[in-house]
C-alpha cells in the first residue's frame, strides 16, 4: 500500500494499540501516514516498516522492534532525521492572522483568529513542523527545548498521552464543525427548494423544474456521502 493513504486494521484492535502507544504521538505525517494511528495500524499488518518515525528516533525504533519481534535497523532517511523536541514560534510583527497554520495544526496548539496574531500554545505544540509550509508570511520557526536530547530521550509518555488526548479531541471537533457546516448548507438549500421561486431570477417554469431538480440532486449526493460516513 502507497504510504500516506489510510489503511485497513484488520489486526486486533489491542494490538494496534500498543503499537500506537510506543508511538510519540507527534502525529506529524513524517512516516508516510496520516497520523500516529494509522502508522500503528499499518505496521500491524505488516504494511509498513518499524524505522518511519524520526520522532521517536533511534530509540523508537528499537521499542518498535521489541515489541513486534522485528530486528531493529536505522531510521529510513526518507523520512527524516532524528532531532531534539522542537516548538513552534510565531513571530508577532510578521503574522496576518490567515488561520491556516491553526487549520493544520493537530493539538489545536494554535490559538487566533482570522486577521488577529496567533499564538502556540507551548506544552500542546509537538514539534511536528505541520504549520510552517501552511503559512503564506513565513513567519512560524522552531525552537529548540530539550537541548542535546533527541527522540524518546526529548519527549515523554506523559506528553505523548497529552498529544494523543489533544488529537482525538481535534478530530472531534473537526469532524463536529463539518457536520454542522453540512447541516447549514442543507437547511440553505432546503429553504431555496421550498421557495425557489423568491431565491430565483428566472420565471420560466421549465427553468425552474430544471434548478430544483439540480438542487435535488445535491441534497440526495450530501445524504449519501453522510450516510457512507457514518
Amino acid at each position: 500500500m502507497k504510504p500516506g493513504a489510510p489503511v485497513a486494521d484488520p489486526a486486533p484492535v489491542a494490538w494496534v494499540d500498543r503499537i500506537d502507544d510506543a508511538l510519540p504521538q507527534t502525529q506529524c505525517t513524517r512516516c508516510g501516514y496520516p497520523d500516529c494511528r494509522h502508522y500503528a495500524q499499518a505496521i500491524a499488518s505488516g504494511e509498513a516498516d518499524i524505522n518511519r518515525c524520526p520522532p521517536g528516533g533511534q530509540e523508537g525504533v528499537a521499542r518498535l522492534a521489541r515489541l513486534t519481534g522485528r530486528a531493529p535497523k536505522p531510521l529510513d532517511p526518507s523520512c527524516g532525521s532524528e532531532g531534539p523536541l522542537g516548538v513552534a514560534v510565531i513571530d508577532e510583527d510578521w503574522c496576518i492572522g490567515c488561520t491556516l497554520c491553526i487549520k493544520a495544526c493537530p493539538t489545536d496548539a494554535i490559538v487566533g483568529a482570522n486577521k488577529r496574531m496567533h499564538t502556540v500554545l507551548e506544552p500542546y505544540c509537538t514539534g511536528c513542523e505541520l504549520c510552517i509550509p501552511v503559512c503564506p508570511v513565513d513567519c512560524i520557526s522552531l525552537e529548540n527545548v530539550s537541548g542535546a536530547a533527541t527522540g524518546w530521550a526529548a519527549w515523554s509518555p506523559k506528553q505523548a498521552d497529552l498529544a494523543r488526548s489533544r488529537y482525538q479531541w481535534h478530530l472531534q471537533r473537526t469532524q463536529r464543525d463539518a457536520a454542522e457546516h453540512q447541516d447549514r448548507q442543507d437547511k440553505k438549500a432546503q429553504d431555496k427548494l421550498a421557495n425557489l421561486e423568491e431565491h430565483s431570477k428566472h420565471t420560466d417554469p421549465a427553468m425552474l423544474d430544471k434548478k430544483r431538480a439540480v438542487i435535488e440532486a445535491a441534497l440526495a449526493r450530501a445524504r449519501a456521502a453522510r450516510q457512507a460516513k457514518s
